[in-house]
């Protein structure tokens, strides 16, 4: 598949599971088998995705996400997102890095920065 089509399955994924709030869906439709997670306070495997989110909006039912960038390089797509836990949260700054396979999301590593709430710039995290 292509970079472009790559990209376009990315945010289709990233949609279906943290904004429309569906990752039991969307690890279906989009997340290979196997499932390499690279973060290391996360499983691998589909499975676990789909029950860590669940759980995780159980937990934070305004969490949300705005993906503010994204690249693409052969099988590699890169979001750059504003992920917030509650309403009035600062959030965090999210790289989330995906390689494909036929399609399917095979791999993930994500780098993860908080907010500050008094910056030493007014140039924001985006």
């Amino acid at each position: 598949m292509s970079a472009v089509e790559n990209q376009k399955l990315a945010l289709e994924f990233y949609t279906m599971a943290f904004v429309l709030k569906e990752p039991l869906a969307a690890a279906r439709e989009f997340l290979g088998n196997p499932y390499i997670q690279h973060n290391p306070c996360a499983k691998d495997g589909r499975e676990y995705f789909g029950e860590l989110f669940t759980r995780h909006f159980r937990s934070f039912p305004d969490s949300s996400v705005a993906v503010k960038r994204v690249v693409s390089q052969g099988d590699l797509v890169v979001l750059h997102v504003h992920s917030k836990m509650k309403l009035d949260d600062l959030g965090q700054a999210v790289v989330e890095i995906f390689r494909f396979d036929s399609g399917k999301i095979v791999e993930h590593w994500d780098i993860l920065q908080d907010i500050p709430k008094n910056p030493a710039n007014d140039n924001t995290m985006f």
